[in-house]
Parts: C-alpha cells; sequence; structure tokens
C-alpha cells in the first residue's frame, strides 16, 4: 500500500476536517419549482489536501488535535512521544498485541513503513500540555506514589519508574514514552490489561512483568501521584537512549539488562 492510499482506510471510519466543513457549511437554497438541483460543487472545491494531517483526521477524533488529547478520561496524548514507541503500539495494534478494535480496524493492512511515518508525524508534535487534575488520593498514598516511581521497591523487585522512563518521566529515546499528562484511568487501564493479558508487547515484555509484581495498592498510589504531576515547559523525551534497563523489554532496541543473550534476543524481538 502507498502512503496516498492510508486517506481511504480512514476516510471509511470517521469524515475528515475538510468533510465535515462541507457539512456545516451553508446549502443553496432550492428553487422556487420545487426542484432540488442545484449545481454540485466543482471536483476542485471538493479536492481534500494531501497531507498527512489530514490523512490522520481519525486518529485527533479522539487522541485530540495534534495528538494532544487531555488530561481525563481513557484517550493517551500520543504527541510528543518517541517515534519508535508509536510505532511499536501500532504494530501490536496491528498484530493483536493489543485489544483495541478500533485501533485494529485502522491499521490492519497498514505496513510498517506507513505506520512509522504516522508515528513520526505525531512525535513530531509538540503542543502544551492541560493542567493536571486535582489529586483525589491521601497524602500518604502520594507520597508512596512518588518513591515508588523515583526509588521503586527492592523487597518486591520493582524497578524505579524512573529508572526506564527517564529522571523527568517524559520518556528516553527511542521506545520509551513518558507518563507525565496521561489520564489516570488510562494509566490504570493499560496496568489492567497488563494484568489480565489483554495488552501485550513484545518478547520479552518488561511491562508484564512490573504488572504482576504491583499490588493494587500500590497501582493506585504511583499512577495518583503521575496523573497528579504537571507537566515541564517544553517536555521532551531525553534524546540520550539507556545503556542498561532494570528489565529486558523486547521493544527497546539494544537495550542491554541481565546478560548479552537476554539483550540479543530483546533487540531481535523489538525489528
Amino acid at each position: 500500500m502507498t502512503l496516498r492510499f492510508f486517506c481511504l482506510a480512514l476516510a471509511v471510519a470517521l469524515p475528515t476536517p475538510a468533510a465535515f466543513a462541507q457539512a456545516a457549511a451553508p446549502t443553496a437554497p432550492v428553487p422556487a419549482t420545487g426542484v432540488a438541483n442545484a449545481p454540485s460543487a466543482s471536483p476542485a472545491a471538493r479536492r481534500v489536501s494531501d497531507t498527512m494531517a489530514e490523512r490522520v483526521a481519525a486518529c485527533v477524533a479522539c487522541h485530540g488535535a495534534e495528538g494532544r488529547a487531555t488530561t481525563d478520561g481513557y484517550y493517551p496524548r500520543i504527541a510528543g512521544k518517541p517515534a519508535g514507541y508509536l510505532f511499536n503500539q501500532l504494530v501490536n495494534f496491528r498484530e493483536g498485541r493489543r485489544d483495541n478494535a478500533t485501533m485494529r480496524y485502522l491499521v490492519s493492512n497498514l505496513p510498517d513503513a506507513y505506520l512509522r511515518e504516522i508515528a513520526e508525524h505525531f512525535s513530531a508534535q509538540n503542543p502544551p500540555y492541560a493542567p493536571p487534575q486535582p489529586p483525589a488520593a491521601s497524602p500518604a498514598v502520594l507520597e508512596r506514589g512518588r518513591v515508588l516511581t523515583a526509588t521503586g521497591d527492592p523487597a518486591k523487585n520493582l524497578p524505579a519508574c524512573a529508572a526506564c522512563h527517564g529522571s523527568a518521566l517524559t520518556g528516553t529515546a527511542p521506545a520509551i514514552p513518558g507518563l507525565l499528562g496521561v489520564p489516570r484511568d488510562y494509566l490504570n487501564a493499560q496496568f489492567g490489561a497488563w494484568s489480565n493479558k489483554t495488552r501485550r508487547a513484545q518478547s520479552p515484555d518488561c511491562m508484564a512483568q512490573v504488572a504482576s509484581r504491583l499490588s493494587a495498592e500500590d497501582l493506585g498510589a504511583v499512577t495518583a501521584f503521575l496523573a497528579a504531576q504537571p507537566v515541564p515547559a517544553h517536555a521532551a523525551p531525553a534524546t540520550s537512549a539507556i545503556e542498561k534497563l532494570p528489565l529486558d523489554c523486547g521493544g527497546v532496541p539494544a537495550a542491554s539488562a541481565a546478560n548479552p543473550a537476554s539483550s540479543a534476543a530483546a533487540a531481535k524481538g523489538a525489528r
């Protein structure tokens, strides 16, 4: 499938912004004779600009203008995420490792090259973040979430979130997403999906291991803390890839953890 045909796949799901505008435009008056056959618009007037922004119109219907989303609900921000991460998720939806009927339908017939272009498009967007929702958790719960995020829990073999997602929690290139500015409902839902094995990643699936080690109380503390944090101005993923992760992650190329053999397997799984 060539690049220009992606708009056809999206058009069957949602109208493009141009279609919305055309539908909202005033219609020509019906002639007094009662024959409603006003001249149709010329082909040039109906032409949709051939841009990536038009082709991904269906994406922004849920993820918000430029992929910015909001800080509540179940739709994550995709703007500014590392392109490698976004590409991995599109492939996971296409291959059935993530379970969402709409996403799988939209990408089911798209090749890797096009998915990379979509990922690069949204990765390049950097609209401002909305302020966080007021926390509903107690100070004690928020403090537990802060500790787990910053240092983890060695007794439970839980690595710190910051060990992979960056000290600023804004992600790490090329394939680890930021955790700030993401709705708490979405974070809770994704951990639940990993626990229920309805969300999977390329093997070895490091986040599935993390989810299996988190108690319900600790999970609630982590997501409450993350969702309550403001996003720094001009936040962006760290550009220096982590040389050694605390766990092997199949979707993160060239990241070593336990031993060279497992690292080679991780790099192979990321391709």
